[in-house]
């Protein structure tokens, strides 16, 4: 409403950025303004126009880093595989190679392997943990110097289990040791697939980060054929060690550029939420500058 009655142009004065927003709206909305509005608009000192100028910015500011929040942590989708490869000391000699999908937080596992123990169960997990070296352990890790790794001395390659690859049900953490629902591996091979498999967010950001690894589980130190031997299992002391030391393991990296396809979208979907709030930042400091330059012309003109 433009101000057109003393009492008013003397609020004007004495409430200099008020009065310079409502100019600014009649200004910018309607294209013209009352004269004593504009009388009053003529006589703010160069610092009002200076600080109403700065308000301007720090609320482009504030409502661009609202638009960034409200658009949320970007989840980029992709591909990531391994070569799997046998784990130092422990006395396999199989090979393998695993793909996984990730879209959001789902994702879908592909995996084969081949030189494993014949017609007994492997757990098979993709493992994670934000202090580990994101890599397959080697024989520095062995803390107890037997010649051998462990589940446990390969932790600190590989992280926690984050993922367990069954063939149904639960594929948690909590199934790291669901023996009757992993590959068997008939004639020492898995061949392995399963899609829809839910993580967590800061998981399914990891794996395609490249920070994930892939371990099959299961060795025959005395090549009898089957899990047995006086040492039990770092996981569960009712199991020989053999059931479940590490046997293949593969670090997951992105795949090649033009290699192993995205899925939909790729990876635009993390780079369409950052733009959506960069753009957001732009028309806000579109708009900012607009009612800058509209001051400047009709002061200036």
């Amino acid at each position: 409403m433009p101000f057109t009655n003393a009492p008013a142009a003397v609020f004007a004065q004495q409430n200099s950025d008020v009065s310079y927003a409502c100019a600014m709206y009649v200004l910018c909305c309607t294209g013209s303004v009352g004269g004593a509005h504009l009388g009053v608009v003529l006589h703010f000192k160069e610092e009002d126009r200076m600080r109403t100028t700065r308000k301007i910015a720090t609320a482009t500011m504030g409502a661009a880093a609202m638009l960034a929040l409200a658009a949320g942590p970007a989840l980029a989708d992709g591909g990531v595989n391994a070569n799997l490869k046998p784990v130092p000391g422990n006395g396999v000699a199989g090979s393998g190679t695993a793909m996984v999908q990730v879209t959001g937080t789902t994702m879908t596992v592909t995996m084969a392997a081949s030189g494993l123990l014949a017609n007994q169960p492997h757990a098979a997990h993709i493992h994670f943990g934000a202090d580990a070296r994101h890599e397959c352990p080697t024989l520095g890790d062995d803390t107890n110097k037997d010649g051998h790794l462990n589940t446990t001395e390969g932790g600190p390659a590989y992280g926690p289990v984050v993922v367990s690859l069954t063939k149904t049900g639960d594929t948690s953490a909590k199934s790291v040791l669901a023996v009757d629902r992993f590959d068997t591996a008939p004639g020492g091979k898995i061949s392995y697939e399963r899609g829809s498999i839910t993580v967590a967010p800061e998981v399914a950001t990891a794996i395609t980060k490249g920070q994930s690894v892939v371990v099959i589980h299961g060795v025959d130190y005395n090549k009898d054929g089957k899990y047995d031997g006086d040492v039990k299992s770092d996981l569960d002391p009712s199991l020989p060690t053999e059931a479940t030391d590490p046997a293949l393991c593969g670090a997951l990296r992105a795949a090649p550029t033009g290699g192993m396809a995205t899925g939909q979208g790729g990876s635009a979907g993390g780079a369409d939420t950052a733009m959506i709030a960069l753009g957001g930042a732009a028309l806000l400091a579109a708009a900012g500058t607009g009612v800058v330059a509209v001051r400047r012309r009709r002061f200036q003109g």
